[in-house]
């Protein structure tokens, strides 16, 4: 096995806990049918995601608007409370990061789908954000993960080998899309189960 010099970290769902219905929850009255019906039918992972790849968020909002009118309240809650969606940060994947960047043994980057609208945002409120020695943000790219094209250019711009680097994700599609241009992969589930997976790499924190 080639040596690991690089640890690439998603940020949502690894090391900030966003969930949209932290919004809608208390949008639909407690009512968790009808919230997720809304979340499956209207504002839904792939329009949300379309937005990662640098679509005006107030267009996207028109345009759901107008194939939804009745739900024009609702629709609108989705980027208008947006910042309520950011829950805290995962303090065990935090806790691991620091251990990583400590060990001053490896490369510490981000690669995140994120609307550049909003990440400004989350660099305000998680002081971490700052110790990485770079992150790729999506939105300001044009492009998302799992594409290949976001990829190459996170090897490219921090100056990568996909051999010698680990990408950390909670979705499996973004590992098996880093996977297929030789990028390691670790699907996340947990902080401890992240421990236990970069010991097989003879990572040890």
């Amino acid at each position: 096995m080639n040596k690991i010099d690089t640890i690439i970290f998603d940020l949502g769902g690894v090391l900030i806990d966003w969930n949209p219905e932290y919004v809608f929850l208390e949008v639909f009255k407690g009512n968790h049918e009808k919230m997720r019906w809304f979340l499956d039918t209207i504002c839904t992972s792939d329009w949300n995601e379309n937005q990662d790849a640098g679509y005006p968020l107030a267009q996207a909002t028109q345009d759901r608007i107008a194939l939804f009118p009745e739900y024009e309240f609702e629709i609108r809650q989705f980027y208008g409370q947006w910042e309520k969606m950011l829950g805290d940060a995962i303090h065990g994947t935090v806790e691991i990061l620091k251990k990583l960047i400590d060990t001053k043994q490896y490369k510490v980057v981000a690669l995140t789908n994120w609307s550049a609208e909003t990440f400004p945002i989350a660099l305000n409120k998680f002081d971490f954000l700052q110790w990485f020695e770079g992150i790729l943000v999506s939105g300001e790219e044009k492009t998302r993960k799992p594409f290949d094209a976001i990829y190459q250019l996170t090897l490219n711009r921090f100056n990568i080998r996909a051999e010698n680097a680990i990408f950390i994700d909670d979705n499996l599609r973004n590992i098996e899309a880093a996977n297929q241009i030789g990028i390691h992969g670790i699907h996340f589930v947990s902080p401890e189960q992240l421990i236990t997976q970069l010991k097989t790499y003879n990572i040890q924190l």
